[in-house]
């Protein structure tokens, strides 16, 4: 297993959609087992993988305390959300962020597991955010498009300014 090079914001590449994994395969849980290590090294708890420049609709996550659940959602897709609660929220891809954003209360998703077989599950609170989230990612969105242009500028500047500077040190 290996650890994915993480892309961060305003990458370009952040913004392409994910597409439907065809066969769930080998080749997928490997995907699926880097993508777990990943998350769990970053430290994070959810992962989809137009994070790690792979445009599969696949997400991980683990909202465990322990981090030893881990969730895997393959071609996941919405079918109901209701209520609406405001948290805070951070990303992977955004680091050293967190703001405030609305998303629904309560979801429903359905999705492929690792061995390709459909289920269906309802989320609410922490695992419901997290869903959400990554999802957004799958359809190449961000936490910071819900934010002011100018809460979203100011972060931008500050990664651009934190990558050049990166850029420069090594």
């Amino acid at each position: 297993m290996a650890q994915l090079t993480i892309l961060h914001y305003p990458d370009p590449r952040l913004r392409r959609p994910g597409l439907a994994v065809e066969t769930v395969d080998d080749g997928v849980r490997a995907l699926i087992d880097d993508m777990l290590d990943t998350m769990y090294a970053a430290p994070g708890v959810g992962l989809a993988a137009t994070q790690v420049n792979v445009q599969k609709r696949i997400i991980v996550m683990d909202v465990s305390e322990e981090k030893n659940r881990p969730l895997v959602f393959i071609n996941p897709t919405l079918l109901e959300r209701e209520g609406a609660a405001e948290s805070e929220e951070g990303c992977l891809s955004v680091p050293g962020f967190y703001e405030t954003v609305e998303r629904a209360q309560w979801v429903r998703v359905s999705a492929l597991d690792r061995a390709g077989e459909p289920f269906e599950l309802d989320a609410t609170g922490l695992l419901a955010v997290c869903i959400q989230h990554e999802i957004d990612h799958l359809n190449g969105k961000l936490f910071v498009d819900y934010l002011s242009t100018l809460k979203r500028d100011r972060i931008r500047k500050k990664l651009e300014k934190q990558a050049r500077q990166e850029t420069r040190t090594s």
